[in-house]
């Protein structure tokens, strides 16, 4: 098995995230680059999430942080095997960005587009740091207000 490597954009909500992921052939998952951009400051004033300003914050951050994520990871944008972005559940307009942005990466780099399921991501994103065996027990709690 060959090196794979993948970029993940998420801007399923408040924050803009951009990783690389890389599994070696042995099989090894490492992420080389995690880039997170907080949108707090915009939305502490009106007591929650503006979804309208969440996805402009998105879409004005969003190429910053995936040259972030590139740079930290140290490879090139030849470099990788697909790009992957949180295609639900979420704000609409915050996932167009991310969806929009690694459709159009996955285009122009001919590589895959992976659509990530937002709550499938949380519950397997075990699995990048430990071997867990089917079945185990999962609480997932995601959101502002949990």
């Amino acid at each position: 098995m060959k090196k794979v490597r993948i970029l993940g954009i998420e801007s399923s909500c408040d924050e803009t995230s951009v990783s690389v992921v890389e599994k070696n052939a042995q099989g090894k998952v490492n992420i080389l680059s995690n880039i997170v951009k907080s949108q707090l400051n915009i939305h502490q004033h009106f007591g929650g999430v503006v979804p309208e300003l969440a996805a402009r914050a998105h879409s004005e951050i969003v190429d910053k942080l995936i040259l972030m994520a590139l740079k930290e990871a140290n490879i090139k944008f030849k470099d990788l095997n697909a790009v992957a972005a949180t295609a639900g559940p979420g704000l609409l307009g915050g996932l167009l960005v991310g969806i929009v942005s690694a459709k159009t990466l996955s285009s122009v780099l001919n590589i895959p587009f992976i659509a990530i399921n937002h709550l499938e991501g949380h519950a397997l994103s075990v699995h990048l740091e430990k071997q867990i065996k089917y079945p185990y027990l999962l609480l997932l709690v995601s959101g502002g207000h949990t």
